[in-house]
């Protein structure tokens, strides 16, 4: 006999008494069951089992098992009064939660923040994340600031002009841009950014009360002289900026501007964030030196994360300013967060000090150089009209821009009916765009994947939804 099958008749059969009787109906006994469908005792007991796991029958011990009372439930509750309570809701949420929400089955991704699965180093950071779990010391309460190695190990890599005592360890580097954020301005002041500029820095800007003007950035990275216009017109005393690689235009500060944003920074006695996420991300070419490393007089505050060039799951960043403004970095983190866990801190220790860091980098710098020049590829040979697009020479996003008229967030919307994931250019603007854009990340896909994914791009735009 196959229990197995005499189990799912028994469930079957309990299931159909309980639909056509009413609670508390007294059903079959275990004898009554055993006959009926030939089976075991122990088949028919746990057959009654699952069944009374499903909350549909109740046993009763020495009176049998019975059809239960379905379950009370509650009217459905009364919470329109937290919209009052709440007031508006915060501009750049939905964006942002559009920007991270992830693919649905069958999509293919040409969007994201982060380089797929085949590119992280699940491996190495796994084992560094075990054998920091097997010591106690890790377990136990460090510097609320970070560890000092650790520390020491971001401070060098900006080559100059910080040191291990001017960073704080953050997790992650939204939480590090929302702390410099809240510590360097209050609500009502002004943040002057890049346009067009990362949307998790104008989502952090106003969730911070703070009045967000844009300045105009071209191929060469902000325009300085709009830089100093802008800090002459607004006061302002605070400037987020992405001098490499910036996402999501691409742009790397030219070299005959550095001195001139530092001048216009240092003349309006401001700060200037330094967003240092692409540093291991460059594609073409070396990497020009972070500002902060030419900043006598503590005008930068340098942020760099990890999660981007690792994985999303390495939530570990790192803040840092001179002077009074590090000591403020580092008391609002502390009201954050206390401090980053300690096993964390020890395996990014553990694995940026490795060669398998190294190692990691030289192969994502060569995969990212395959995956760019495969979405150029598709684009040319699959949407002519969207071709010629300025090469991004490092980070993880081509900035595509669309033909003048063209509806960006409809054209994204007819692609993810296409089976394909692209973000709208416009939310990425502090104002009005003055063209419609489409940011399309090609690390977020394999090359065959990003051929098939612009293929389908393709259908989207030629079926109208651009003119």
């Amino acid at each position: 006999m196959n229990n197995g099958n005499a189990a799912d008749r028994v469930i079957q059969d309990l299931r159909a008494l309980v639909a056509a009787a009413e609670p508390g109906t007294r059903l079959p006994s275990v004898r009554e069951l055993t006959a009926r469908h030939r089976a075991s005792p122990v088949t028919v007991a746990g057959a009654i089992r699952q069944v009374v796991a499903e909350g549909l029958v109740e046993t009763r011990s020495g009176r049998g098992t019975f059809v239960a009372a379905p379950p009370y439930r509650r009217p459905a509750p009364d919470l329109s009064w937290q919209t009052v309570a709440l007031g508006p809701r915060r501009p750049g949420e939905e964006e942002m939660q559009a920007l991270l929400a992830l693919p649905s089955p069958g999509a293919i991704p040409l969007s994201g923040g982060y380089p797929d699965a085949d590119l992280q180093p699940a491996a190495a950071l796994g084992a560094a994340l075990a054998r920091a779990a097997r010591q106690p010391a890790s377990w136990q309460r460090g510097p609320t600031e970070g560890r000092a190695d650790l520390r020491a190990w971001f401070a060098r890599e900006v080559g100059a002009g910080l040191r291990a005592d001017d960073m704080v360890i953050c997790p992650g580097g939204q939480a590090a841009l929302s702390t410099a954020l809240r510590a360097l301005a209050g609500p009502g002041d002004t943040l002057l950014v890049e346009s067009p500029t990362y949307l998790g820095a104008l989502a952090a800007g106003r969730a911070a009360g703070l009045r967000i003007v844009p300045v105009p950035a071209d191929a060469d990275g902000v325009r300085p002289d709009q830089l100093a216009a802008a800090f002459a017109r607004t006061g302002a005393r605070l400037f987020y900026c992405q001098p490499l690689h910036a996402n999501p235009h691409g742009a790397t500060l030219a070299g005959h501007r550095r001195d001139q944003v530092a001048r216009a920074v240092r003349d309006a006695e401001a700060f200037l964030i330094e967003d240092d996420y692409a540093r291991d991300l460059t594609i073409d070419g070396p990497a020009p030196s972070p500002l902060a490393a030419d900043d006598p007089d503590g005008h930068v505050v340098y942020l760099r994360s990890l999660t981007k060039s690792a994985a999303p799951g390495l939530r570990v960043a790192a803040i840092g300013a001179r002077g009074p403004a590090g000591a403020r970095l580092r008391a609002a983190r502390l009201l954050d967060d206390l401090y980053v866990a300690g096993p964390l801190q020890q395996a990014t220790l553990d694995f940026v000090t490795a060669p398998a860091w190294t190692r990691h980098r030289k192969t994502l710098r060569a995969a990212l150089r395959d995956r760019r020049d495969a979405l150029l590829a598709a684009l040319d040979r699959h949407v002519p009209e969207l071709a010629g697009q300025p090469v991004p020479r490092g980070g993880l996003h081509l900035w595509v821009r669309l033909p003048d008229g063209t509806d960006d967030i409809a054209l994204a919307a007819a692609a993810a009916g296409e089976g394909v994931v692209v973000f709208p250019g416009r939310p990425w603007y502090a104002a009005e765009p003055p063209a419609p854009h489409l940011r399309l990340t090609y690390a977020a896909a394999p090359p065959d994947l990003i051929d098939e994914a612009v293929r389908r791009l393709a259908r989207a735009v030629h079926a109208g939804a651009a003119p």
